[in-house]
């Protein structure tokens, strides 16, 4: 079992069971967290005196043993998780390594992941990429390394879960409605939203999620993906990484994610809205069992910024 210890920072609840929670997330966000927001006055378009929450975002330097890896901005909700997972994400922490610790320091800003042996991270420090992430869109390495082996299961996805899951997530609390600026990523099960992670930048959601199933050794075998932000290439590398065979966003598709997704056996299902979506790949897993006469449209009020079809 991994082991956290934590330095001069406040106590966060740790969630780890259903009963946890009555509506059944094992994570959620807590927009209540007075560390994660802050209010700023100002004024509207009329020149009226105004104030409105704010997201705060916060650097956060990652080591992996000895060795400093990235520094990131990122709201610091569950720092060890996202350590955890960027570094499998960008394969310098292989699924079967053995960490022995991850110490966070709130006053320093730092995070360390601590293994029983050597990791080959140098060579992925040399083959830098930019990719199209935001916030944190530095990906190390050969992103395509070790995906012709994986091989996604059969899982179905019916379009009642579908629908149950966007309407949920929408309405739950989370620090985009209650500040905005800052996206979004959900593990789920059928129609269940298990892990619900929110950071400035989509690449550090999906990282704290991969975090948690790491430390938690959740298997992606029989779960759904779900993200506010666009369906790229990096988006659809890391939800193959996790072995998810399903992935869902409110927004819209770049050529590369659906040519990779294609490629991979990954159910690519975009522009979620309401009654709507589109699926670009892996269509033979979706069961069309939901009247759509029974689908509410999006509320004005869970209406994320954006065109019609894309964020």
């Amino acid at each position: 079992m991994t082991l956290y210890t934590r330095h001069r920072a406040p106590d966060i609840p740790r969630m780890t069971s259903v009963a946890d929670l009555k509506d059944g997330f094992l994570v959620r966000p807590n927009p209540d967290d007075p560390r994660l927001t802050q209010r700023v006055t100002g004024i509207d378009e009329q020149g009226r005196p105004v104030e409105t929450a704010v997201t705060v975002e916060r650097a956060l330097t990652l080591y992996l043993n000895s060795r400093e890896i990235v520094t990131m901005m990122t709201i610091l909700d569950h720092p060890e998780w996202l350590a955890l997972g960027y570094l499998l994400n960008q394969n310098m922490l292989r699924p079967d390594d053995v960490v022995t610790g991850v110490d966070y320091d709130d006053d320093l800003g730092v995070v360390v992941v601590r293994t029983d042996g050597e990791t080959d991270f140098e060579d992925k420090l040399r083959k830098k990429t930019l990719t199209s992430g935001c916030a944190q869109g530095t990906a190390f390495g050969d992103l395509m390394e070790a995906l012709d082996s994986v091989v996604l299961p059969d899982t179905v996805v019916k379009t009642s879960w579908l629908y149950k899951l966007t309407s949920t997530i929408n309405t739950t609390p989370s620090l985009y409605l209650e500040a905005g600026a800052i996206h979004g990523c959900v593990l789920c099960e059928e129609d269940r939203p298990l892990v619900y992670m929110e950071d400035v930048g989509r690449h550090n959601a999906v990282d704290k999620v991969a975090g948690w199933m790491f430390a938690e050794k959740v298997s992606g075998a029989n779960k759904l993906f779900y993200t506010t932000g666009r369906l790229t290439s990096e988006m659809v590398i890391k939800t193959v990484r996790m072995g998810i065979p399903v992935l869902v966003s409110r927004s819209g598709f770049t050529a590369w994610g659906v040519e990779l997704a294609r490629k991979c056996g990954l159910t690519l299902i975009g522009r979620a809205r309401g009654k709507r979506f589109t699926a670009l790949a892996g269509a033979q897993r979706i069961v069309f069992d939901q009247d759509l006469s029974y689908v509410e449209d999006e509320s004005l009020k869970n209406r994320r910024k954006g065109s019609r079809d894309d964020d």
